[in-house]
């Protein structure tokens, strides 16, 4: 049996996401092995992180440094902002490489199962930033929760923002290379009514 610095590594291993209690033991072991060339990397590295990294006080994103690096970017495009549910969402549409503007970290979505309402979410910092906005993208998810947020957000930005403000929404539908037959109702039901003109 492992001792308990071990079983505490393991045991802490087993709470991230995907990794149970085979898989971070398996995870502990392999640290093990690798003392120098990972292990001790890694915890140098996890403790930096965990000391230096904080949320970006403009748009919640998290880095080393406060505004974040996009936010201080200024060949980005500040009158365009990407308002999504997490930094996990933000982080996914930089990947793409194609949206050129910045970005709002709500921190979770509208919930009355979770018992988060709009005082959890930070719709306050949004509504300052949509006074030098041209365009607000609501890019939350297609969930009963994303849905209902993005349709309150759209109502505060109503009542609250400049004339002149858009308001739009990711598409939802047909994804690239996917095939109707192996689609949900749900899915092909969003790209109908999102569909375009040729």
């Amino acid at each position: 049996m492992a001792g308990s610095e071990i079983e505490r590594v393991i045991q802490l291993l087993a709470r991230l996401p995907g990794l149970g209690p085979r898989s971070a033991r398996r995870a502990a072991l392999h640290l093990l092995k690798k003392r120098e060339a990972l292990l001790l990397p890694l915890a140098d590295a996890l403790a930096t992180m965990g000391r230096d990294v904080k949320a970006c006080s403009v748009c919640g994103n998290l880095d080393s440094q406060s505004p974040c690096a996009i936010c201080a970017d200024p060949k980005r495009d500040a009158g365009q902002i990407c308002v999504v549910e997490t930094v996990a969402d933000l982080w996914a549409l930089e990947r793409s490489g194609v949206f050129k503007g910045r970005y709002h970290v709500l921190g979770g979505s509208l919930s009355a199962l979770d018992g988060r309402g709009p005082a959890d979410l930070n719709l306050d910092g949004l509504l300052a930033r949509a006074s030098d906005a041209r365009e607000i993208i609501l890019a939350t998810n297609a969930t009963v929760e994303g849905q209902t947020t993005a349709h309150y957000i759209t109502d505060r930005l109503r009542a609250a923002a400049p004339a002149g403000l858009t308001v739009s929404r990711l598409a939802h539908g047909v994804p690239v290379g996917g095939e109707l037959d192996y689609l949900d109702d749900g899915t092909l039901g969003a790209a109908l009514k999102a569909r375009r003109l040729l």
